[in-house]
């Protein structure tokens, strides 16, 4: 999903500081994003994604989008989206934030029925990919190249448990003080 569009240059925002979130941030601030802004109503998330690379994080409801632009110096909005969250009202904010031309991949999955206003994708312009899987082979020449060239994912890594611990994984993930929870099988 991070790659799905070039973000060399470009302004990026992510809707959904989980681990995939959190670890798409790193990616594209790696593969040269110029502003990458997470949002997610977790705090502890959001210090996560900031600690992975983001920009700027932002606490949503409470914080909007569109400040966000003026807060980075941004006159056009985002170029690239990243839907991560599976919450209608983040891909209804993003849409409503992105510049004209703008692409969003949208990896989330969001409940049936969520309605997305056609007129503003058409007038602006955005190109919209949904991402289900992995293309399989290009992903893992790419991430052997960036994790070869310096990209460190290991922030995103919260709890390392035994296979045997995995209860208390599951535990981690519900209260939502968690990122990436790692199994040891050995």
């Amino acid at each position: 999903s991070a790659l799905s569009f070039d973000v060399l240059g470009e302004d990026v925002l992510i809707t959904g500081a989980g681990p995939i979130g959190c670890m798409a941030a790193a990616i594209v601030r790696h593969a040269g994003a110029r502003f990458v802004t997470v949002t997610d109503p977790n705090p502890y998330r959001l210090e996560l994604a900031a600690r992975m690379g983001a920009t700027l994080t932002l606490q949503v409801p409470e914080q909007g989008v569109a400040a966000s632009q003026q807060q980075l110096g941004m006159k056009e909005g985002y170029d690239v989206g990243l839907e991560m969250s599976g919450s209608p009202d983040a891909l209804r904010e993003m849409l409503q934030n992105m510049g004209h031309g703008g692409k969003v991949a949208l990896l989330g999955i969001l409940p049936g029925g969520t309605g997305i206003d056609w007129d503003l994708v058409v007038f602006n312009g955005l190109t919209l990919k949904g991402i289900y899987g992995r293309e399989m082979y290009e992903t893992w020449y790419k991430m052997t190249m960036m994790i070869q060239t310096g990209l460190d994912i290991t922030p995103v890594i919260t709890h390392r448990l035994h296979y045997t611990e995995f209860e208390q994984g599951f535990a981690a993930m519900r209260t939502g003080r968690s990122g990436k929870v790692v199994l040891d099988w050995e």
